[in-house]
């Protein structure tokens, strides 16, 4: 194990900009969260050659892709409107690629989105958005 390794064991996510310590953070937190509902945890900030998602679970018999926003403030806007449609897009067509990895199983699936929001960089609140949008067009799986 390299030096950076283990110092990055030590102080994870030190001398990385804020916003991506606040999106570690999040994800962190959403992780948890949904881990306390009963989802079981698959895989993280999955990536293919069109994107990537931040968590992936699996909620009972249903595979669920899930997009964390994170934010410090909400003054103008929820986190969740930050998912667009070229988000959406992007995300869907990225968990079309994990279901072709995994042989495109006969499961339901769905699009969940957790927004994070932060207080002095602590976790504050976390809001499960679940099935917030579907497969896009001119896609659909099962």
């Amino acid at each position: 194990m390299s030096l950076w390794h283990r110092l990055g064991k030590i102080w994870p996510g030190k001398g990385l900009p804020l916003h991506l310590q606040h999106g570690r953070l999040g994800e962190a937190a959403a992780r948890k969260h949904l881990r306390r509902r009963g989802l079981k945890f698959l895989t993280a900030n999955f990536r293919s050659a069109r994107g990537e998602i931040d968590l992936i679970f699996r909620d009972a018999e249903c595979l669920v892709f899930v997009e964390v926003k994170t934010r410090s403030a909400e003054d103008w806007v929820r986190p969740a409107a930050a998912v667009d449609e070229r988000k959406r897009r992007l995300i869907t067509r990225t968990a079309l690629d994990y279901l072709k990895l995994l042989d495109h199983p006969a499961v339901p699936i769905r699009f969940d989105v957790v927004e994070v929001l932060l207080n002095d960089g602590a976790v504050r609140e976390v809001r499960h958005l679940p099935n917030t949008f579907t497969l896009s067009k001119p896609y659909r799986y099962g």
